[in-house]
């Protein structure tokens, strides 16, 4: 789910021509992707990079290196593969507090340090690496509208089952608890959780394989498995410790946004009127907007907003509804108070800059370009902002940078061709030896070229003739 903030279905987003940023992604091959959603949110997205921080860095791996995929899906999984975690939000939904989760993810941690990732047949196999890039890839371009080459591209990956490929031995499995526990040690986490979560769904071992949930699959419960894990988590010092009422309270906001964005319905039942606590009224405010009821939906964050007037994800939420329910010049102002409270987060400065060229007003224009500009330089794969760029390139006239920008996009979203194509005509606009045109050229050039591209660069000088094969 590619681009920003709060999490919304791409065909939700396509309905509305809205270009989402947070979005859930709704599955172009249905048969195929049935129930699958990529998500980015900035709030979810922080409060797991919280979670994993420790956990990463006692195993020696910088944080900054690993790409954290937030996957919707009702299924309970989660996968590590170098550079890559993946969390399903059903995962999230089942755990009842952030020590729980932590030690899932420290399990899977465990794999990856202990290399059963690389070193696998089942990992190989399943090339979770191309698959997860081949899906990426089709979700950015169903999200930008481009259907026939989202099909191809996503229909590629397979079936979303090859994560049940992964899978491992039960000495794997044993190996991969110990670390995981040893990890959780090192970072000075208790190692409760992973036992309470894996001794919660025991029940699973009993049920026949294709009954079980695709994580227990791949990772093969055993009461003996168990028992072992929890004899040894209670050795460890900090194995009562308990989570900070800080953790406790992200958590609790993190399961009600999700429950609140994929199942509105539920959420309005298990979030009722009569609890009156933040994640159960965030809950209740995401729902109302999900199930198209926008003015209660502000009412209620502005109600939220008058306890906690410097929260970024309020701000974030309120113009987002704006927004999507064609109220831009409104959105505006919640946008920039977002941005004001987060400045580090491109996610937010995207929102904004959509809102702001979406506005009839040459000097906002102006402005909603350099924010995404801004947001590129700690994003620059953001290939929706590069999209959202182009567009506002294409309407202040600047048609060399638009056609660039356009490249820079379908360079991100692996459409080679498209690339190579447009990075040539805004070479033909573009200035020659400026960095824009340096740039464009730098994308014919990693995008496949043709002999004739090429003899075509050598020609200007922009390539050496001998660069030519």
């Amino acid at each position: 789910m590619s681009m920003a903030s709060p999490l919304r279905s791409l065909s939700r987003a396509v309905a509305a021509a809205a270009l989402a940023f947070s979005v859930a992604l709704a599955p172009v091959t249905a048969q195929a992707q049935e129930g699958l959603s990529l998500i980015r949110d900035t709030e979810i997205e922080a409060i797991l990079l919280k979670d994993s921080d420790p956990i990463l860095r006692a195993a020696g791996i910088d944080p900054s290196r690993i790409d954290i995929l937030l996957i919707g899906s009702k299924e309970l999984n989660a996968f590590a593969a170098p550079g890559t975690m993946g969390v399903f939000t059903g995962l999230i939904l089942e755990s009842e507090n952030p020590n729980q989760l932590q030690g899932v993810i420290a399990h899977e941690v465990g794999h990856l340090a202990a290399g059963h990732s690389a070193r696998s047949g089942e990992m190989q196999q399943a090339g979770m690496r191309p698959f997860l890039l081949t899906m990426g890839l089709g979700v950015l371009a169903a999200f930008a509208g481009a259907g026939d080459a989202a099909v191809a591209l996503m229909g590629s990956a397979g079936q979303f089952g090859t994560l049940a490929a992964l899978g491992y031995s039960r000495e794997q499995e044993g190996r991969a608890d110990q670390a995981g526990l040893g990890l959780l040690d090192k970072a000075g986490i208790s190692g409760r959780g992973l036992v309470e979560f894996f001794d919660k769904f025991r029940f699973q071992e009993v049920f026949q394989e294709a009954r079980r949930y695709a994580y227990f699959r791949s990772h093969p419960l055993s009461s003996d498995r168990i028992e072992r894990l929890r004899s040894k988590a209670e050795t460890l010092p900090d194995y009562d410790k308990v989570d900070s009422e800080e953790a406790l309270a992200e958590h609790a906001i993190m399961k009600a946004k999700l429950q609140g964005f994929i199942n509105p319905q539920r959420a309005l039942i298990d979030y009722s009127e009569k609890d009156d606590s933040y994640p159960a009224r965030y809950a209740r405010a995401i729902a109302y907007y999900q199930t198209k009821d926008p003015d209660r939906a502000i009412r209620m964050i502005d109600e939220l907003l008058l306890e906690q007037p410097e929260n970024p994800y309020l701000w974030e939420l309120k113009g987002q509804i704006l927004f999507e329910f064609a109220r831009a010049p409104e959105a505006e102002a919640p946008q920039r108070k977002s941005v004001e409270l987060m400045p580090e987060a491109p996610l937010l400065r995207i929102n904004l800059g959509q809102t702001l060229i979406a506005l009839n007003d040459a000097a906002k224009l102006e402005e909603g370009i350099a924010e995404l500009r801004k947001a590129l330089t700690q994003e620059n794969d953001n290939a929706v902002a590069w999209r959202l760029l182009a567009e506002a390139y294409d309407r202040s006239g600047d048609d060399g940078r638009a056609r660039l920008a356009t490249a820079e996009y379908n360079f991100h979203i692996g459409d080679e061709q498209q690339a190579r194509v447009f990075a040539m005509r805004a070479r033909e606009m573009l200035t020659k030896d400026t960095p824009e045109w340096r740039r464009a050229t730098d994308i014919v050039l990693t995008s496949d070229p043709s002999r004739e591209d090429l003899r075509e660069l050598a020609q200007e000088g922009a390539i050496r003739r001998g660069q030519i094969r």
